[in-house]
């Protein structure tokens, strides 16, 4: 029995996933970092046993309607925990914040700055005190009742409506409007109506081109269709709806993506004319504090208005002393992350995942929590080393204030840092979930097994890597006078035919150079525009695309956002697997097709949770989590499909194998080996088939996309862009990753990473390093050239990280 101040949180019988029967002791009021390969089992243990069963208890600790969810969550596979605190999760995952969504939300800054304003504003004359709310663009209260406090409003115009003048309403001029019958329905109208409908557009009267598009009215006539041969067509009643108000309307209120995206080309969005941008009503912004509006303040980058606010508190009244310290407090722990150039007023979309993680760990160290555990899933994830520095800063001050901090990471600069260190393994999936050190850093050294050691003490008999000579480019696409968000009359020139690493600090401006301003070229490109016109849209122009073939962006947004969507369905394997269900014997006695065995269609599925083999737990207080399905367990189907075998497996016992097990089972079906293979070669052979898309990480989610894309057959001289393909990579799964791209490159094709990991960037032909700061402060290139030359950059903050990864 271990005492109630025992000073470890001690793990016992832990079998989640793929532990085995793990037992570890880790001690409190420390930094653990919890190490090894992709699928090891490290975030079993952290998330999924130590975090699960803090939750659990909670649970357990309120009410009753509370404690009976623990039976539908779950509790973790574990056989005790002791001296165990409360727990905090910080998953890092990529979220995907709307546009209401701000560095102020984000941080809570806003509220205390709405108050400020409210408590100890200036008001005009005889104004009335409004109360926090009113400064909210989020709020009915405050919001702009024009633009519903979004700030911008959408508008068109003639030319947008109608791109080609010379043809006429039969023929297609008002491109706005949609195809098929609801399109003839609105020509049907107008001619109806006495509009000429045959003439060319331009020769039609200014005032008849003024209403066609823009008119309010909807008037209702009856149309006597033109009769087709062998059909009888009835009159009936037809109501027209203008170019302008088809567009508005289809743009605010379908479910369609592809609708909404061919309406967002009709429109531009513009300043409302009544806020001015601000997004807040005229009563609020009529009041200051320190000669300005909320909104010019919320405008200032963070370390601007810290100014500002110690100016103006230092000799006011109590009340705007007491309340711009607190807001000033609270800047400076966002400053201290290295984020002072970011403003309130900056969208949560326009963030760079690295900035959005620094903002939310900014938050928790202003919490004041102490005596808790946070479990943090790579913290370091989208962050440059020279970003690293503050972070470990901040973990060490939560630490500090008491707290145990226990890490999910694969940098090693920060498993350096650690006072204890958890290493799983050996290899991932089945071949792993055993603790292989428990311990100081050090102690690893000894551990041959573990996949960790040669990179923590990678001098550890081993001599320099061999220098790679860099290829030659075999052209360039040179974008001139760049403009868009922080990058500001960039000239940049991206070689063709080899590897490009594109590094910075976080908000440096790499993910808008190469994500938005060169993927938009080539895909304005691809779909038939001039490469130069298209790139007005970024203010830039550009030489070079036709020399590229096809672009294949793979990104880290999730690849479904429901378990229904998984690895299987993704990469197509399962439409496969579902054909050789259906050609066994039993599967043709009963008369099933490739449909019985799928889990998106009636039939052959659970209908209790209507496949998704989960049921979503509303929790009232907490987020809504999904639970196994009472019926099914989690199998997705009913138990007459599960009585068909394949090989002795049922379809639900093949959704659970792993990539590796499955490369074994299906040894000999080519059209499954071609996709496993590509799956394995990227270092995803621990992910089961099944696995939902919502346990996936964003690299991992880049990685099937990248093994989906791998499998298809080359066309030509592809440009292949990847955003950070290494985020949530043990060092040992970012060698075979790399092994990959190179080989695209040595297959003729064209790489560019925007990446963060010195190694990949060592082992690059050529870098373009962007800076020197964030913000406005960066947004220009300060080096290019070889990682040789680049690592001589006086400038540049990336090079004596990137000379460090040359040296070692």
């Amino acid at each position: 029995m271990h005492s109630p101040h025992d000073p470890y949180v001690r793990v016992r019988g832990a079998r989640e996933h793929n532990l085995q029967d793990v037992n570890v002791d880790i001690p409190r009021d420390t930094l653990t970092v919890f190490t090894g390969v992709s699928g090891s089992g490290k975030s079993s243990l952290a998330f999924g046993t130590i975090y699960a069963e803090a939750q659990r208890r909670y649970f357990e600790s309120v009410a009753p309607y509370a404690r009976r969810l623990i039976h539908q969550v779950g509790a973790p596979a574990v056989g005790e925990i002791t001296g165990l605190p409360p727990a905090v999760s910080l998953e890092q995952r990529r979220s995907a914040p709307g546009a209401r969504s701000s560095v102020g939300t984000v941080t809570t800054l806003s509220n205390s700055l709405r108050m400020l304003f409210s408590r100890a504003g200036e008001y005009p004359a005889g104004a009335e005190r409004l109360d926090s709310d009113a400064f909210s663009p989020n709020t009915a209260a405050g919001a702009c009742p024009e633009c519903h406090g979004l700030g911008r409003i959408h508008r068109t115009d003639e030319e947008l409506l109608v791109p080609d003048p010379s043809l006429s309403i039969r023929d297609g001029a008002i491109a706005a409007w949609p195809g098929a019958w609801q399109g003839k329905n609105l020509r049907d109208v107008l001619d109806t109506l006495g509009y000429d409908v045959d003439r060319p557009w331009r020769e039609l009267e200014a005032k008849d081109r003024e209403w066609i598009l823009f008119t309010d009215e909807q008037p209702v006539v009856t149309v006597h269709p033109v009769r087709d041969a062998g059909r009888i067509q009835r009159p009936y009643q037809g109501t027209y709806m203008s170019a302008r108000r088809y567009v508005l309307h289809t743009f605010a209120d379908t479910k369609s993506r592809t609708l909404r995206a061919k309406a967002e080309r009709f429109l531009t969005s513009v300043p409302c004319p009544v806020c001015g941008g601000s997004r807040l009503r005229p009563e609020a912004m009529a009041v200051t504090f320190a000669g300005r509006t909320i909104a010019e303040l919320a405008a200032l980058p963070l370390s601007a208005l810290a100014e500002v606010l110690t100016g103006a508190g230092a000799g006011g009244e109590e009340t705007a002393r007491v309340l711009t310290g607190d807001l000033l407090a609270r800047i400076g722990t966002v400053t201290e992350l290295g984020l002072g150039y970011l403003s309130l007023d900056r969208t949560a979309p326009t963030l760079s995942s690295g900035e959005l993680q620094r903002l939310r760990l900014a938050t928790q160290l202003r919490s004041g929590l102490f005596g808790v555990v946070y479990v943090l899933d790579e913290p370091s994830a989208g962050l440059h080393p020279a970003d690293t520095e503050s972070l470990l800063g901040v973990l060490g001050r939560l630490k500090e204030a008491g707290n145990s901090v226990f890490v999910v990471e694969h940098q090693m600069d920060v498993v350096r840092r650690a006072d204890w260190l958890v290493d799983v393994g050996p290899l991932a999936g089945e071949h792993g979930g055993r603790v292989l050190h428990s311990g100081p850093p050090e102690g690893l050294a000894e551990v041959p097994e573990s996949a960790t050691r040669r990179f923590l003490f990678p001098g550890d008999g081993r001599g320099p890597a061999p220098v790679r000579e860099p290829r030659t480019p075999t052209g360039w696409i040179r974008l001139s006078r760049v403009e868009r968000h922080n990058v500001r009359g960039v000239d940049a020139a991206f070689p063709l035919g080899v590897f490009t690493a594109v590094t910075g600090v976080s908000g440096s401006g790499k993910s808008t150079l190469v994500g938005q301003v060169l993927a938009g070229v080539l895909a304005d490109r691809e779909a038939g525009e001039e490469a130069a016109g298209a790139g007005e849209q970024f203010c830039a122009t550009a030489s070079g695309p036709e020399a590229v073939d096809r672009l294949v962006q793979v990104d880290q947004k999730p690849i479904g956002r429901t378990p229904r969507s998984n690895l299987a369905t993704y990469t197509g394997l399962f439409d496969t697997v579902r054909k050789l269900f259906a050609r066994t014997e039993t599967a043709r006695e009963r008369g099933y097709t490739a449909g019985r065995f799928s889990f998106n269609v009636s039939g052959g599925r659970c209908e209790t949770c209507q496949g998704e083999g989960f049921v979503s737990v509303e929790l009232l207080f907490l987020p809504s989590t999904y639970a196994p399905c009472p019926d099914c367990h989690g199998a997705r189907y009913n138990p007459e499909t599960l009585e068909v075998t394949l090989r002795g497996l049922t379809v639900a016992q093949v959704l659970d194998l792993t990539v590796e097990s499955a490369a074994d089972f299906f040894s000999g079906t080519p059209a499954a080996e071609r996709a496993l293979t590509t799956l394995l070669d990227v270092g995803l052979g621990y992910l089961r088939l099944g696995q939902p898309a919502t346990e996936l990480s964003g690299g991992e989610a880049q990685r099937i996309k990248l093994a989906s894309e791998l499998q298809r057959t080359q066309r030509g001289h592809t440009l292949y862009l990847l955003d950070e393909p290494t985020t949530g990579l043990h060092p040992a799964d970012v060698e075979v990753l790399m092994r990959q791209l190179h080989g695209l490159v040595d297959a003729h094709n064209t790489v560019v990473v925007v990446e963060h990991d010195m190694a990949v960037v060592a082992g690059a032909d050529h870098v373009i390093d962007m800076g020197p700061g964030g913000g406005d402060r960066g947004g220009r290139i300060v080096a290019t050239g070889t990682p040789q030359e680049v690592e001589r950059a006086a400038e540049s903050r990336t090079a004596p990280y990137l000379a460090k990864a040359l040296r070692s």
